[in-house]
């Protein structure tokens, strides 16, 4: 049937050849994925589920409250191995269910300043972020398609099938499938999807702290931090189709982040009461400034057909604030809480518009500027976020200690949040995949065992870490119009997709050495 589209195509060429000369940004799901930080550090650290803000005299509360480094009276140095297992998972390319993980090492040197007081010099590398995880989903499709939401884009003028595509996606889709030899796109119903993707990698950050006490009353504490950021990711999209002309389609795609950023934290502690061990946390970051570059390689069919970018972009994290209690009972019981929270629909993805040249340093420095589109799209599909933290630890011997903890995070997603493909941000134009999970509320249950020496302290520590999400291999509802030149009549087609529910639950297994002087 012979179709008159509703909007000429040729309307968006001028704003497709302008997106030639922008920088890239990356989209809103891929922005969550690097603000996204796990529950890790020394085994201790997290067998109390990380409530340890306010109770401090801990090395990995340099990165949440960097005034609990003021609660040292000696130095000490700790490494930390990890072994984290995914529950329910597969080995595909990269990516297993079983890796081994160095997760943490840092060292505290103190120094008295008086009868009371100190003044504390701290550096810790902790893995703030592990990408590892294997994700399958698979559905039927009713006759929507993947390669639909391509020929939609063009029937709704987004795009001249004769010129340039809206993304890399659409353009492999355009040139190797969905284009006739007449130069008509074809919409090909779908009957059904595979989709795997292996994630590696991670975000190493590294903590540099100095931080005091004024009569061990106040303690106050700042922490600059530097990330690294190394995350892949691999997936196939295969697609059967229900066509004479082509039975499927796979798409392979290859893609890497890969950076820098930095932060600056802040924190006070304080003992209202000077006869009671009971204190109060406060701490504040400001976001994570990253400079990262995405690369792809995409292939559809075969390695022939294939597209492939490098490109450079900033992204900016969200403030993040803390309030913590802490309390001791003798010295046979700690006891702590604390409640983050940081609004993730700020996350900031920027444009690199140009370098500049300082002169009196001899430095080059980016320009850039928010990426509106997607600024807006993230304000309506992320929120805000809060994490609630309590553990405690019981000594029923000085030498051996029992912890327990509980971590929750309130969901990131909105329930409606869509990977939108039809933004005309340089976020959508450099995208090569279509698919997207809203992760729903996090929940990690934590237990762990310390054992001390001399002066050394041995710690073990469980955890484990539950999630579920709703999968989507592209934007649920899409639609598209055309006129029927035999009746006349406007029909509207709809390509339409369910969701899948999808879990993360990992189990973690870490150990601690610790050495003080």
């Amino acid at each position: 049937m012979k179709r008159i589209y509703l909007f000429a195509a040729m309307a968006m060429t001028g704003m497709q050849m302008q997106a030639q000369d922008y920088a890239a940004t990356q989209d809103t799901y891929v922005g969550a994925s690097l603000a996204t930080e796990d529950l890790n550090g020394t085994a201790r650290y997290v067998g109390m589920g990380g409530a340890m803000d306010a109770l401090g005299a801990e090395i990995s509360a340099i990165g949440s409250n960097p005034a609990g480094i003021g609660l040292f009276r000696k130095g000490q140095v700790s490494a930390t191995l990890g072994v984290n297992i995914q529950e329910n998972g597969m080995s595909f390319q990269d990516g297993s269910k079983t890796h081994v993980s160095f997760d943490q090492v840092g060292i505290v040197y103190s120094s008295r300043q008086g009868k009371e007081s100190y003044v504390n010099f701290a550096f810790n590398y902790h893995k703030n972020r592990n990408f590892n995880h294997v994700l399958f989903a698979a559905n039927a499709l009713n006759g929507s398609a993947q390669n639909r939401q391509t020929v939609f884009k063009d029937m709704n003028g987004l795009f001249n099938h004769n010129g340039l595509a809206y993304s890399q996606l659409d353009d492999l889709y355009e040139g190797n499938m969905v284009l006739d030899e007449e130069g008509v796109l074809h919409d090909y119903a779908g009957e059904s999807y595979d989709f795997t993707r292996a994630n590696t990698g991670y975000i190493g950050e590294f903590d540099f702290n100095i931080s005091g006490n004024i009569k061990n009353r106040l303690y106050l504490g700042l922490t600059i931090g530097i990330h690294n950021v190394n995350y892949k990711n691999y997936s196939e999209y295969y697609e059967v189709l229900n066509s004479t002309e082509i039975s499927d389609v796979l798409i392979t795609d290859n893609h890497k982040i890969t950076g820098f950023g930095y932060n600056i934290k802040a924190g006070l502690i304080v003992r209202p009461v000077e006869e009671s061990p009971f204190r109060i946390g406060v701490s504040v970051a400001t976001p994570t400034f990253y400079r990262l570059t995405t690369e792809n390689y995409t292939t559809i069919g075969t390695s022939v057909d294939r597209s492939a970018a490098k490109e450079d972009f900033r992204f900016n994290t969200p403030w993040k604030f803390g309030v913590s209690l802490g309390h001791t009972v003798g010295s046979n019981i700690a006891l702590g809480a604390g409640y983050e929270y940081a609004d993730y629909g700020a996350c900031d993805m920027r444009v690199i518009d140009g370098r500049r040249y300082d002169w009196y340093n001899d430095v080059y420095y980016d320009d850039s500027s928010s990426d509106n589109v997607m600024k807006r799209h993230t304000e309506r599909t992320l929120r805000g976020v809060s994490t609630l933290k309590v553990g405690a630890e019981f000594k029923p011997d000085k030498n051996v200690a029992v912890r327990l903890g509980y971590n929750y995070v309130s969901p990131m997603y909105q329930e409606n949040g869509v990977r939108d493909q039809t933004l005309q941000s340089p976020g959508v134009y450099y995208a090569s995949t279509t698919h997207y999970i809203n992760w729903k509320d996090t929940h990690r249950i934590t237990a762990g065992v310390g054992f001390s020496f001399d002066k050394f302290r041995l710690d073990l520590a469980y955890q484990y870490n539950m999630r579920k999400g709703n999968f989507y291999p592209f934007m649920p509802d899409y639609s598209a119009a055309y006129i029927d030149d035999e009746t006349g009549q406007t029909v509207t087609l709809n390509n339409h997709c369910n969701a899948v529910e999808v879990k993360d639950n990992r189990h973690q297994i870490q150990c601690s050495l610790t050495y003080s002087f």
